[in-house]
């Protein structure tokens, strides 16, 4: 055999090895992986999966007390799911009101977290102190801030008559709107019309937004922070500037971190304790027989839900980089 015979078999023994390790680590990570999930899984599988396929049958069923104690279930089809949409009075509505109020928060709790986490990631005095600040909303929810939200006292405030100027007879939150003349300042500006009603809606909301942005502003960051440096050396050198680099270089390293935190964001909004829609299904389940036809409403929300989270992450994956690891 030849010595570049030999060089050349020593090469590909060199790649076969290598490639080896790096399935060996894959393997290693994966197992990592399920190990780090199997709590969780076992927690469902025991836990929530027999209440989910109760909650199920029940919205199929209707519950009939008996004189002497107990209850047995009688079938009705689709009755409780015909009762929720067509009978209840306010289901629909209030379902329709708070998908229309979501469309307006979320793309707002993004934006502003990826503001913040770009404007925290630079270098400058106190930038791990800034970090905590936004962040101590999030740590406040589980405890202070969520007893001062549960009873509406913020929002209570926001909706009183006697606003900012006493006697106007307008709400705090609309008073807020007018006072900034959100609608002077758009009027001659060349934007589509539903530009005004966006910012003022995001405006009234603002509490609610700074509130839920820290775990996205985390995100942001972690995704920030694995950009690799020498990308940003090379576009210094190129002559781009950061407008350019931000588009053309950070936006698309970090889009993977866009579609985690929009359906973070979805999942969060449609399911927090101040979800009017959430609030309505749990008084309708405190009435007397609501069980059953709550039961169906919270089936046919969590559908929606799921479809609006499939469409969001059909339509944002198509655009979504993601960087291909190295060989």
């Amino acid at each position: 055999m030849t010595s570049e015979a030999k060089l050349k078999n020593t090469v590909s023994d060199k790649g076969a090895a290598k490639k080896k390790r790096h399935a060996s680590l894959d393997k290693r990570k994966a197992r990592a992986g399920w190990l780090f999930v199997l709590p969780f899984v076992i927690g469902f599988l025991v836990i929530y999966l027999p209440v989910i396929f109760d909650s199920i049958r029940l919205s199929f069923y209707d519950i009939q007390v008996l004189t002497g104690g107990g209850y047995t279930l009688e079938p009705v089809g689709w009755g409780n799911y015909r009762e929720a949409l067509f009978v209840d009075p306010n289901f629909v509505q209030t379902l329709l009101t708070g998908i229309r109020q979501l469309v307006f928060d979320i793309p707002a709790i993004i934006m502003f977290s990826l503001f913040m986490a770009v404007l925290l990631n630079q270098k400058m005095a106190g930038r791990a102190v800034f970090r905590a600040i936004f962040f101590v909303p999030v740590i406040l929810a589980t405890g202070i801030m969520a007893s001062i939200d549960s009873q509406n006292i913020l929002s209570e405030y926001m909706e009183e008559e006697e606003g900012i100027n006493t006697g106007t007879g307008q709400s705090t939150a609309a008073e807020i709107v007018t006072a900034m003349d959100i609608s002077n300042l758009f009027r001659n500006m060349r934007f589509f019309s539903g530009m005004e009603e966006y910012v003022a809606a995001a405006i009234n909301n603002i509490y609610d937004i700074v509130n839920r942005a820290g775990v996205q502003m985390l995100i942001f960051l972690a995704g920030l922070q694995s950009i690799d440096p020498k990308i940003y050396e090379s576009c210094q050198i190129d002559g781009a500037t950061s407008w350019e680099t931000f588009w053309k270089i950070t936006f698309p390293m970090i889009s993977p971190m866009i579609l985690v935190n929009a359906v973070y964001t979805i999942i969060d909004s449609f399911t927090a304790g101040s979800n009017q829609v959430m609030q309505y299904i749990s008084r309708v389940y405190q009435q007397p027989n609501g069980q059953e036809v709550s039961s169906a409403m919270s089936w046919m929300y969590f559908l929606i839900v799921m479809l609006i989270i499939a469409a969001v992450a059909g339509l944002m994956s198509a655009y979504v980089f993601y960087q291909r690891r190295d060989a």
